[in-house]
Parts: C-alpha cells; sequence; structure tokens
C-alpha cells in the first residue's frame, strides 16, 4: 500500500433505488484491482430526506468540496413534482461545467454493426436546465432557456483540450441555431472561437435534429462532440442506445476544482433490492475516477477485465439477456482482474 493509497479520501453518495447495490460493486471492483480507497459516506436523494429535511444536505456538499473526488449513485428525481434534482443541484452548488460520457462498442456490446468509440462533452450547468420556469397565462406555461458566454467557451475548451490530449482528431459542436439564432448562435460562436485555437484538429458543426438521424445511420463519423446541456442530455442517451443501454455507459461531472463520478441510468426502484441490477455503468464511472484520480494502470487493468468478461458472455444481469444477479457478475469481472494481473 503506497502513501498516495493511504490517504485518499473519497466522498461516496450510494443513492436511490439500486444505487447501493451498484456502489457496493464498484468498490469491490476498485479494491481487487488494488487501490485502497477511505470511503466518505454521505447521504443524498429520498433518503436524505428524513434525518435532512432536505434532499442535498450541506454536509454531502462540503464533503466533496473537502476530498476534491466523489462517487455517487443514482437518485430519483419525481417528474413534474416533488423536489428538484438533486443531480442539477450537485452541479450548481460545485460548478461541474462538463459532463463527460465516453460511448464505446468496443466495450463488447452494441445494437450498430459500426465501430462507436465517441466522447460527449455536456455543458452542465445552464440552458433549459437552469429552471426559470413560471406560469404566465391560465394554461400557459414559460420555461427560459439561458446561453452564457462563460459557461459555452468553457466547455468547448474542455473538450477540445481534451480532444487534444488525447490524440482525437475531430470536434462537433450540435445546435440548432438555425431556430435559435440568438441562444445556440451564441454557443457557436464561442465554440468557433476556442476551435481557431486548436488548428490541428477538424472543427464541424451539426443541427441536432440532423445529429440524431446521423447517429443512428453513420454513427462512426463522430469522434468528439460538444453540446448545449438538453442536447446532450437527449443525444447521450441516444448514444447509450447504440452500445447496449445506460447500463454500459459510464459518466462524470468535472469542474476546475471538483469531480462527481456517476453512471447515467436512473434509480429503478422496481429492481432495488432484488439484486439482479447491472453494475457496469457504475462500475466504468467508477474507472473515470480512478484515472482522474492518476492510477491509470489500474484502470487499464479493469477496462481490459471488463472487455474480457463481456467477451465471454456469461454471467449477465437480466437487462442484459441473462439471469445472473449483480453480485455473480460483479465476482465474474474480479476473477478476471486476478487474471490479468
Amino acid at each position: 500500500m503506497t502513501a498516495k493509497q493511504k490517504e485518499l479520501k473519497v466522498t461516496l453518495i450510494p443513492g436511490d433505488g439500486i444505487g447501493p447495490e451498484v456502489t457496493s460493486a464498484a468498490r469491490k471492483v476498485i479494491a481487487a484491482a488494488g487501490v485502497v480507497i477511505d470511503w466518505e459516506i454521505m447521504d443524498a436523494g429520498a433518503g436524505a430526506l428524513d434525518k435532512y429535511e432536505t434532499t442535498l444536505p450541506e454536509e454531502t456538499i462540503e464533503s466533496i468540496r473537502k476530498n476534491k473526488v466523489a462517487l455517487k449513485g443514482p437518485i430519483t428525481t419525481p417528474i413534474g413534482k416533488g423536489f428538484t434534482s438533486v443531480n442539477v443541484g450537485l452541479r450548481k452548488a460545485l460548478e461541474l461545467y462538463s459532463n463527460i460520457r465516453p460511448v464505446r462498442s468496443a466495450l463488447g456490446i452494441s445494437v450498430h454493426h459500426k465501430p462507436i468509440d465517441l466522447v460527449i462533452f455536456r455543458e452542465n450547468t445552464e440552458d433549459l436546465y437552469a429552471g426559470l420556469e413560471q406560469d404566465v397565462a391560465p394554461g400557459v406555461a414559460q420555461s427560459l432557456k439561458i446561453i452564457t458566454e462563460a459557461a459555452s467557451t468553457r466547455i468547448a475548451e474542455s473538450a477540445f483540450s481534451w480532444a487534444a490530449k488525447n490524440n482525437r482528431h475531430t470536434v462537433h459542436a450540435v445546435h440548432k441555431a438555425n431556430i435559435m439564432k440568438k441562444s445556440d448562435g451564441l454557443f457557436l460562436s464561442c465554440v468557433r472561437k476556442v476551435a481557431a485555437k486548436y488548428p490541428g484538429i477538424t472543427y464541424k458543426e451539426i443541427i441536432v435534429d440532423n445529429c440524431a438521424m446521423q447517429l443512428v445511420m453513420h454513427p462512426e463519423q463522430f469522434d468528439v462532440m460538444v453540446l448545449g446541456n438538453l442536447y446532450g442530455d437527449i443525444i447521450s442517451d441516444l448514444c447509450a442506445g447504440l452500445v447496449g443501454g445506460l447500463g454500459v455507459v459510464p459518466g462524470a461531472n468535472i469542474g476546475d476544482e471538483m469531480a462527481v463520478f456517476e453512471s447515467v441510468h436512473g434509480s429503478a426502484p422496481d429492481i432495488a433490492g432484488k439484486g439482479i441490477a447491472n453494475p457496469l455503468a457504475t462500475i466504468l464511472s467508477a474507472n473515470m475516477m480512478l484515472r482522474h484520480l492518476g492510477f491509470s494502470k489500474e484502470a487499464d487493468r479493469i477496462q481490459a477485465a471488463i472487455v474480457l468478461f463481456l467477451s465471454e458472455r456469461h454471467h449477465l444481469t437480466p437487462d442484459m439477456g441473462g439471469n445472473a444477479t449483480t453480485d455473480e457478475m460483479v465476482n465474474a469481472i474480479i476473477d478476471k482482474i486476478k487474471l490479468l494481473r
């Protein structure tokens, strides 16, 4: 055990529904890879209401501010009523402006015959997700779409700098500036200015509806994508569907000082406690966290173990066409990690 590992402290938010099950699975995989983490377990979501009378306690936010890194399970957000999204609250409170979602068919699961290896950079703090809504007249509701130069520029910089560091060749900006000429027009203007600083990267623009069609027909043309908050949310789910669903797509929310890693899927309360939840997306998100923390060698071994595990098509959970339990899948992945030492 290294001194670095002894001192490593990470906030863990188990979350709602299947959250505690899939985050526990991720912790087991990390430990099997030889990384020792002191987990600081904090509450958020429906489970925090009775104790704190809020779904996002200040204690949880302060824990992440102190530790700089968190792994979070899925948290339920009611539709049309109830408390506001904890995910949105965390992103705003911690300035986690860059939502990064890698989508790869190389992991062994794909519904498309063409190879997919793209990374989505979704702006995380504004757009329609700013939540500025009001009733303007009986039967008429209004939502304000907020786009700023500062937020658009920093998500563009995040996408282009990552592309340059990771030998990516093309960045697509996704927009609807043909209709929303002011808001999406400002977003495009900011991305173009950033693109000009990276002459070695091919820059392209695509209208969001055409982008959806092109992703279904020719996903191999996309490398890195930069989008506003709403488009990024929708398009990232579409991309997940191309490689097997939300159960195999990881995610990260990163700012200048802090990072929260989480799976893209929801809390699945219908299967909570049944022991059949797919932990892959959370394990992959935790693996992104390991790379962020500097454990690239361990992350490479986990990634290789998952690819090997998926190639055999055994011990899959029901959502992936199998009948294995969560524990059986985790144990099978851990066996591969040990094999690759």
